[in-house]
């Protein structure tokens, strides 16, 4: 019935209107037919320490990302029949009993392409350098699992750290794992950033994962990669020690598949992980929050399971997807030069070799102090520049002996004129391979040091003269013949005729008063170098 028929008052327009509606309501009424959806909500039965205990939830997934109220995030950690143990990836404070929780349906994803070199950011891909939002057009889940081994090609290119120490004695391969360890304040980061500075010409994209450090080593770190020209190539991704465990558990995950993408991508990449004693931690502190069965020094179980799916993320991959690889240097710490550890074995047993970082030699001033003879890399030898083998010789062996017989000397053992002068050049050897922080040496440079070193040019050199006459060795690339300089820069493998002329050159380098007048003294154990 027309609602004009009541109101004789109303306009005509207006009972039309009124109709026409009128009719939209019956027909919408009558063809609509309401549906169910159904939602798994939870219920916060507990929070602390970086954990909430939820009620319901029956259908949620391992590692499923889970929403509180005001937009915090966590992640479903622990699967109980009567409940799920959830991690926090934000300030717990936001979070109280009685809150309600909703799952997302996806598990732990991040933002990655270029836009994130030169950024600094958290694991959640937020940004942390007052740079604006970070542009990304493409997410990647943070655990994936790794390229199988049909996919991977052998590790034959070489990562130059422009470090002399590593590069001549313990190489790196593109697609390497290469654990550094040591104890605190011993050099181990330092070490990683020379690697990624050394960078800035080679086209290899970096990765710096900190993993619950504190604030101001992190400065530092940035600071150092901005004033060295290294962040333009370099995405940092953060976790502080102040956070919650949850996002350094989830820190190197993230940043690997920010690397990854770039691998994908036919890119080469170097991420560092420091370090992962930091990550081992955290997993433990996590485990043993939601109380799972400890292990060995109170770690879980699954600790060696989770660095191993973390690690073997890192590989070269063959010509047919890419050729990109992904380099890892985890750093982990040791107490008191505890090499056998859980933690150290477990990471060594991963990775394919490592670095350590001797404290006696850093108390002696040997920087950087590397361990050479319980430092071993297990595939960069295969990837070492050809002109390496000719400059090093038995230079690992030499430098083995003279340790060994400088042990005796300090007891004041009787030596004769051979073991004096393995002493000597032994002396020489770890006075050639110290290097300042963030001044990586280009290859050919370490080729002209390494060669006059092995030809013991540097035996007639004074111990307190060496860092000057280096100075002159790596100064005479430029008066090389073209043909041998390219050879070097390149580092192609050396004929006998080239290596005689380059000796040539490097003798008269080293030709003047001070060299040839002045013959290194037997050395006391007071007066050797520190």
């Amino acid at each position: 019935m027309s609602t004009s028929a009541h109101r004789p008052d109303v306009p005509d327009v207006l009972h039309s209107v009124l109709d026409t509606v009128a009719r939209d309501i019956v027909t919408e009424r009558e063809t609509t037919r309401p549906t169910l959806t159904l939602q798994d909500i939870g219920t916060v039965e507990s929070v602390g320490a970086g954990i909430a205990q939820i009620r319901g939830l029956p259908g949620v997934g391992a590692e499923e990302l889970l929403r509180f109220p005001g937009g915090q995030l966590g992640m479903a950690f622990n699967l109980d029949p009567d409940g799920v143990g959830a991690v926090l990836f934000g300030e717990e404070s936001t979070v109280r009993a009685g809150d309600r929780v909703e799952r997302t349906g996806r598990v732990m994803d991040i933002g990655v392409g270029a836009g994130l070199l030169g950024r600094v950011i958290d694991p959640l891909g937020r940004p942390l350098d007052g740079g604006g939002v970070v542009p990304t057009t493409t997410r990647r889940t943070v655990e994936r699992p790794a390229p199988a081994i049909v996919d991977r090609a052998p590790v034959t290119v070489p990562l130059q750290t422009g470090i002399k120490v590593v590069d001549a004695l313990i190489p790196v391969g593109r697609g390497q794992r290469e654990l550094i360890l040591g104890d605190r304040q011993t050099g181990k980061t330092a070490i990683a950033i020379d690697a990624i500075i050394n960078q800035r010409d080679t086209g290899v994209i970096c990765v710096y994962c900190a993993i619950g450090q504190r604030a101001a080593g992190v400065a530092k770190v940035v600071g150092a990669l901005r004033d060295h020209d290294a962040m333009a190539h370099t995405v940092v991704v953060v976790t502080e020690g102040n956070e919650p465990p949850g996002l350094a558990f989830i820190a190197p995950f993230a940043a690997t598949s920010i690397a990854e993408d770039f691998m994908e991508a036919g890119r080469d990449v170097l991420i560092v992980y420091d370090d992962l004693t930091q990550h081992a931690r955290a997993y433990r502190e996590l485990s043993l929050l939601l109380r799972r069965p400890p292990g060995r020094e109170a770690f879980p179980g699954d600790i060696f399971y989770l660095h191993a799916r973390l690690l073997e993320r890192s590989t070269r991959l063959r010509e047919s997807l890419g050729g990109g690889s992904l380099t890892a240097l985890p750093i982990v710490e040791t107490e008191a030069q505890n090499l056998s550890a859980y933690i150290p074995t477990n990471l060594i047993s991963i990775t394919d070799g490592q670095i350590y970082l001797s404290p006696t030699l850093f108390e002696l001033g040997v920087l950087p102090a590397v361990d050479v003879g319980r430092s071993v890399s297990r595939v960069g030898g295969a990837a070492q520049h050809p002109a390496y083998r000719a400059a090093t010789g038995d230079l690992k062996l030499a430098f083995a002996q003279f340790e060994e017989l400088e042990t005796f000397a300090r007891f004041g053992a009787r030596l004769d004129d051979d073991a004096q002068a393995v002493l000597e050049h032994g002396r020489r050897i770890r006075a050639s391979l110290q290097q300042h922080e963030a001044e990586p040496i280009p290859l050919a440079e370490q080729l002209l040091v390494l060669l006059a070193l092995t030809a013991r040019l540097f035996d007639v050199v004074p111990l307190e003269q060496m860092p000057d006459a280096e100075q002159r060795i790596r100064a005479s690339l430029a008066a090389l013949p073209p043909a041998q300089r390219a050879a070097l820069e390149a580092g192609e493998r050396l004929s006998d005729e080239a290596r005689e002329t380059i000796l040539q050159v490097l003798k008269a380098a080293l030709s003047t008063p001070d060299a040839r007048d002045n013959r290194p003294a037997a050395l006391t154990a007071d007066a050797a170098p520190r």
